[in-house]
């Protein structure tokens, strides 16, 4: 068996190096539902490439750190391998994330993905060292799953549970601590000998070259990181010049509102472009945070306008206002379902079924449908 030691302030930098993968690849991904399907495709691509890269930067920077009496060599093939491993896994996990319901067992499900690529990646990469061999325990191996796809679940479930600022930068320090610490507790349940034979795949790459690569990758990162947090801080406001007092003037009378006309259509996002829809064309709209869904007799749409701003520049004689979430339009209710103090609206459409009616406005829609 071989005594081995680490550098650390390597181990310091693998640290920073995975903190600043996780703010990346998070930030990255950030508000992706207000996006259109091509524009999140590219971001989850950028953010698999953030957070597989960082997990396979941090791996080698601490490598680089290892201390060991015997030169040792890395295998090219296998090193590369175990980079795409982890980008290809990360980007797994954020496509359930950002394609399917964020339901608890989707979170569950993307936390345990990445666990198993972060060691995935880890036992790969060990594997391509040559002139040295590391054995495993295990009870070292058993450690190392269950802490991976422990604090990567932790790590998910705080950047999706809300997508604010603060939690994004909470799942920073819990992703970044993931691979920081899997790494390392797999490490020390790992022996190191030293054999005679290299059974490489590819070429050889001494520790020089490898530091060459960890190097130009963690730049890139760092880069991605600077452009990333730009634009997460606030700005700070300007600050408004206070106007010198002047005397008291009787006050004016208020100008009247001009009166806008109501729309005819509402727009929609399809394939990267903005289309209309003609209003009797529409069922049904849903608000979905800023923004909105148009529902028609078979699809569901993206809108750019708020359920406000849809209730503002839409006749209220062609859409009623079912609940704080939903406007209808009457033509298409097909039934009335009445429950303890509130209803549902039937539609009986492909894209939604019914409409829920709060019971505050219950009256109203009761009053309207003659029921």
């Amino acid at each position: 068996m071989l005594d081995y030691s680490h550098n650390l302030w390597l181990i310091a930098a693998s640290l920073c190096v995975s903190l600043m993968a996780g703010f990346t690849g998070l930030s990255l991904t950030h508000g992706l539902s207000e996006r259109t399907i091509p524009q999140r495709k590219l971001a989850v691509a950028l953010g698999a490439i953030a957070l597989g890269g960082g997990i396979w930067s941090m791996h080698f920077v601490a490598m680089l750190g290892l201390r060991l009496p015997i030169l040792f060599y890395y295998d090219a093939v296998v090193t590369l391998i175990s980079a795409l491993v982890a980008i290809l896994i990360t980007g797994l996990a954020l496509l359930m994330l950002h394609f399917r319901k964020r339901t608890p067992a989707c979170l569950l499900g993307a936390g345990i993905l990445v666990g198993l690529g972060i060691l995935a990646m880890h036992y790969i990469g060990m594997a391509g060292l040559q002139l040295c061999q590391a054995l495993y325990t295990p009870g070292g191996i058993a450690l190392s799953v269950v802490s991976s796809c422990a604090l990567s679940c932790l790590a998910f479930w705080v950047a999706y549970g809300r997508r604010t600022h603060t939690n994004i930068l909470l799942g920073t320090v819990c992703f970044g601590g993931a691979v920081f610490l899997v790494h390392f507790v797999a490490i020390f349940g790992t022996s190191f000998v030293a054999t005679d034979s290299t059974g490489e795949v590819g070429p050889l790459i001494g520790n020089e070259i490898m530091a060459i690569g960890v190097v130009l990758t963690s730049f890139a990162l760092c880069g991605a990181f600077l452009l990333t947090s730009v634009t997460f801080l606030n700005q700070p406001s300007t600050p408004v010049p206070v106007p010198e007092e002047q005397p008291e003037k009787a006050p004016a009378a208020p100008a009247p509102e001009p009166v806008q006309p109501f729309s005819q259509q509402i727009p929609y996002e399809m394939d990267g472009q903005t289309r209309f829809l003609p209003l009797h064309d529409i069922a049904a709209i849903q608000a979905e945070g800023h923004y909105s869904y148009l529902f028609t007799r078979k699809d569901k749409v993206f809108c750019s306008w708020s359920i406000t701003e849809a209730e503002k520049r839409l006749d209220p004689n062609l859409f009623v206002k079912t609940h704080r979430s939903y406007l209808v339009n009457p033509r298409y209710v097909t039934g009335f379902e009445r429950m303890k103090d509130n209803g549902s609206c039937l539609l009986n459409l492909p894209a939604i079924e019914r409409v829920p009616v709060s019971r505050s406005r219950l009256k109203q829609v009761r009053d309207l449908l003659g029921v």
